[in-house]
């Protein structure tokens, strides 16, 4: 045999054997199935030329080889230097330092939005260096796709707009949801974030230009939780919009009509989750910035029938039992303590229930779970809204806040009546925690601070958790100046550490939710369970609890940087998946079914998640004719 037959033969042999182990893609509709081991094996593409450098699924720009150039008709398109995805992401970085200046419309445009523009442009081009860019960065990134940066996007994007990104679904498309679903070209999809635009962050109603949110959120999951890019979905269901300058903009890219209510707002929503899981019965849906009046009724119509959770209500309440834990081990104190904890909150929103609902069944676990003991913590808790301090007296009390009114008489024997001040209250409980969920820029002011100089704890806890930064209830700067140095500092938002002199430094941590909501995804994701229940998301708190070391605690850090976010991702989502495995939830991912996922040890769990977390390396592309 020549040695040109031999060549062929191996050729041939080699190219059978890739095309077995290969991922096969559709790329005309864009189309990709990937293994459980998020493994980087060849994948086939059918175009090639100006079409592969025009897919930011799989155009490399200057990374492609000098073979895949040849193999994808590439030569003469590219510079000829081949470059690595180090080197690109260098000339990047490079080039958005300059840039991000010169990106600014004007100076009413801050930079943070100007880096939003490039990155974005980024994503539009090549994806996987753009989540390689994110996942190196995500320290300084994470605030420019997420809270704050993705408060202002939302405001903008009908101005930003210039490539769809994920699905709209309307009040208009009653009756078509469920052929709809089928025009998204993915079949596998694993995470939807979902929002109606009702209540984004602390802006409000901001209409279908909430949908920023959601694809920011995604990023996240990407980025924190290795959720492979080509199986998330970010949805916008628009019903309108009650945004009187939304509805008069010629601009405006959603439906501007008031927003449906009642029956036909549960008309549309239903619809669209008997799509999405008619399509995808495995996919876990997350809501995100719904309005209060929402957020609650829908989180429990579906919660027992569907793998879903609403963030803003069972993350936000993670994060901060997490803080409020860490508050605890702060002031030297074993976390079983937490029972004694006296805590005010500012807001009765969707978020400040969740945090107390969450925050009152910790206790009650703690002092036994039996009803006694829930009702027992429920008297560790003053929640003051926008009109006051919330008791039994009030004419309309919302149904998820009233189990948290406290009766008259009790409230008179502490020296307070129905609507007292958020400051009158503080003088009067002297609490150990004073936490924020209002969404009211400054609302702990000087007063109020003051007033918290008397508490009873060696350590209090000011945690403004507001976003964006705008809304946060007060800085780190007025906290430590006004209070002492010596309290426990949390916010939403990302904010400065403080120098408080003599080389001593005011740790001002950030209560971010990226912190479980990327784990609790993917834990769900590879247990199987089929819904996400309360135990799961306890679980997920208290492994954040836990992640910090006792001498980073007491000296007043109660959470990890966001460069851990990886590491801090497994470790959340191989808690989520042992709580769902004791509680019998589990059923497996693709091929480690129940039983084998029973047999894992926890370090097994660790591997088992991070073998399943997707990383952004170029795959060897091979051209494939249809």
């Amino acid at each position: 045999m020549s040695n040109f037959s031999r060549k062929l033969r191996l050729s041939s042999t080699l190219l059978k054997r890739l095309q077995q182990n290969v991922t096969a893609v559709n790329s005309k509709n864009v189309c990709r199935s990937f293994t459980t081991t998020e493994g980087h094996r060849p994948t086939l593409v059918h175009k090639r030329s100006l079409d592969i450098l025009h897919d930011p699924w799989f155009n490399k720009g200057t990374a492609f080889s000098m073979t895949e150039r040849d193999r994808l008709n590439l030569r003469g398109l590219l510079p000829p230097t081949v470059m690595s995805s180090e080197q690109q992401i260098q000339r990047f970085m490079a080039d958005l330092k300059r840039l991000q200046v010169n990106a600014r419309d004007g100076p009413f445009d801050p930079n943070a939005l100007a880096k939003w523009r490039i990155l974005n442009r980024l994503h539009d081009r090549n994806e996987t260096m753009y989540y390689k860019v994110l996942i190196d960065n995500i320290e300084e990134y994470a605030p420019v796709v997420y809270t704050p940066t993705v408060g202002l996007v939302c405001q903008k994007y009908s101005g930003l707009f210039r490539r769809p990104r994920g699905m709209y679904f309307s009040s208009e498309d009653r009756g078509e949801m469920m052929s709809m679903v089928y025009n998204w070209p993915s079949d596998q999809v694993d995470m939807i974030v979902v929002t109606d635009g009702s209540r984004i962050l602390g802006l409000g109603d901001l209409g279908v230009q909430g949908i920023a949110i959601a694809i920011g959120k995604l990023d996240l999951y990407v980025a924190a939780a290795g959720i492979n890019p080509q199986r998330v979905l970010p949805v916008m269901i628009d019903v309108g919009t009650n945004n009187e300058k939304l509805l008069h903009d010629p601009l405006y890219l959603g439906i501007q009509q008031h927003r449906l209510e009642g029956d036909e707002y549960l008309a549309v929503i239903d619809e669209f989750m008997n799509a999405v899981f008619t399509r995808w019965p495995h996919v876990i849906v997350q809501f995100e910035d719904f309005q209060s009046k929402w957020a609650f009724k829908l989180l429990q119509r579906y919660r027992n029938d569907y793998r879903m959770f609403n963030d803003d209500v069972q993350g936000t309440a993670g994060v901060a039992i997490a803080g409020l834990l860490g508050a605890v081990r702060a002031q030297g104190r074993p976390m079983i303590d937490f029972p004694k904890m006296k805590i005010v909150v500012a807001g009765a929103g969707s978020a400040g229930i969740g945090v107390l609902n969450a925050a009152r069944k910790t206790m009650a676990r703690m002092l036994g779970n039996t009803e006694v003991a829930f009702e027992s913590a429920r008297s560790q808790f003053w929640v003051v809204d926008a009109n006051g301090l919330l008791t039994e007296a009030r004419d309309s009390i919302d149904p998820e806040a009233r189990r948290f009114a406290w009766k008259v008489k009790e409230a008179d024997r502490q020296g307070l009546k129905e609507g007292a001040s958020l400051a009158e209250v503080v003088r009067q409980v002297k609490p150990d925690v004073l936490l924020g969920l209002s969404a009211v820029g400054g609302l702990f002011s000087k007063e109020v601070l003051e007033a918290l100089k008397d508490s009873t704890s060696t350590r209090p806890a000011i945690f403004p958790m507001s976003n964006p930064t705008t809304n946060a209830e007060c800085t780190p700067e007025e906290a430590y100046s006004i209070v002492g140095d010596n309290i426990i500092f949390a916010s939403g938002s990302p904010f400065k550490n403080v120098e408080l002199g003599g080389g001593r430094i005011g740790h001002c941590n950030q209560g971010n939710n990226m912190y479980l909501f990327p784990g609790i995804g993917l834990g769900t994701l590879l247990s199987g369970s089929r819904i996400i229940s309360d135990g799961m998301l306890q679980a997920a708190a208290e492994c954040l609890a836990a992640y910090m070391t006792e001498e980073e605690v007491l000296n007043g850090i109660i959470y990890p940087p966001i460069s851990k976010i990886r590491d801090i991702t497994k470790e959340v989502a191989a808690a989520v998946i042992k709580e769902a495995v004791a509680e019998d939830l589990a059923e497996g991912y693709r091929e480690m079914d129940s039983h084998e996922l029973r047999k894992l040890n926890q370090e097994e769990i660790a591997n088992y998640v991070e073998t399943n977390m997707w990383s952004p390396d170029y795959p060897t592309l091979i051209y494939k004719e249809d």
